[in-house]
């Protein structure tokens, strides 16, 4: 018997094995050739290192934790509890304005009709409407300065610009109280004492540094290649902002007009000094509430008005909480 390797035959004929060949004498003393698989053998495979087990993840300390949300807690029910003992009040029954359950008691909504009606001198929903000139008014002329102010401190260099910056920095920082006499004298002497334009232009000079602060900080992060861009494709200068820029700007645009808005509908030293009964803002007509009588006060009815003006803030806030935070942040971070 005779082995004989096959190796040509095997490759041609497809096989996935080698093949060998035996052959082998038959009785009638004929050879007779086999063709039988071959045994492939493998060798011994390599042993496998085993993985590292990954470190045991360590436990934060529950400490810091409880600490932060028990500060959060806090926080909570310093802000929010006068306002919630307001709503609750303005609900409750005027017979149990003083009463100190913490939850709502004899609830009624007699509080809200009282602080709506007219029958004791009390103009509410005409003072909304004072606050509405001139908050609207305020914030619109706020944006149109503080937008081309922003513009040429962000992206222009002069002579002077910090000295400019630092000048409606200084004008943020004098005390409301401190203008009071010199605006009061001032106004009377030209008339405007209970006119719109009285409440008006303090409260511009109020929230401008504001819009400038917030404005400034945005348009300075964004790229000068935009704006070089819209210019090299001919467009002016002017084009270049009013196109490219202000789209660009209208987060900043959109939280600078919601705080302007808010500063200047909260104002109320001015006001009450400078109005009279026909443009006395909510703040003031609020702080003036009559009574029956010159011998009561309406707590509960202040309490109902004060409902009625903080709760569409609130609202609003909490629409476009997103959009404020995000406005205020940027420009918070060069890139």
């Amino acid at each position: 018997m005779g082995r004989h390797s096959l190796p040509d035959e095997s490759a041609a004929s497809g096989a996935s094995a080698p093949y060998e060949r035996f052959t082998t004498e038959t009785p009638n003393d004929s050879l007779e050739t086999r063709v039988i698989p071959a045994v492939v053998v493998l060798d011994d495979p390599e042993p496998v290192a085993p993985e590292d087990s990954p470190a045991p993840r360590r436990r934060r300390p529950v400490g810091p934790a409880v600490r932060n949300y028990l500060g959060v807690i806090v926080i909570l029910i310093w802000g929010l509890a006068p306002f919630y003992w307001m709503v609750v009040t303005a609900f409750r029954d005027s017979a149990y304005t003083f009463d100190t359950t913490p939850w709502p008691t004899h609830l009624t909504l007699d509080n809200f009709k009282d602080a709506l009606s007219t029958d004791t001198g009390n103009d509410f929903l005409g003072a909304i409407g004072n606050s509405m000139i001139i908050a609207a008014v305020t914030t619109a002329v706020a944006l149109l300065l503080g937008v081309f102010t922003s513009y040429a401190l962000a992206r222009i260099d002069f002579r002077g610009k910090y000295v400019v910056t630092g000048i409606i920095l200084a004008a943020s920082m004098f005390p409301t109280v401190a203008l009071v006499t010199p605006l009061f004298q001032l106004f009377s002497d030209i008339g405007w004492i209970g006119k719109y334009q009285a409440l008006i232009v303090p409260n511009i000079s109020f929230v401008l540094p504001l819009t400038v602060y917030t404005l400034t900080s945005f348009l300075s992060d964004l790229p000068w290649e935009l704006e070089e861009a819209a210019r090299i494709d001919g467009a002016s200068r002017g084009q270049a902002f009013r196109l490219v820029i202000l789209p660009l700007a209208a987060p900043a645009l959109f939280t600078t007009a919601i705080l302007a808005f808010i500063a200047t509908w909260n104002e109320f030293l001015l006001a009450s000094l400078l109005s009279n009964d026909r443009t006395e803002p909510v703040t003031v007509a609020i702080a003036r509430f009559e009574g029956p009588d010159a011998f009561s006060q309406p707590y509960a009815a202040i309490m109902a008005a004060g409902t009625l003006v903080t709760i569409p803030l609130v609202i609003m806030v909490l629409i476009f909480q997103r959009r404020i935070v995000s406005g205020l942040t940027a420009g918070g971070v060069k890139s």
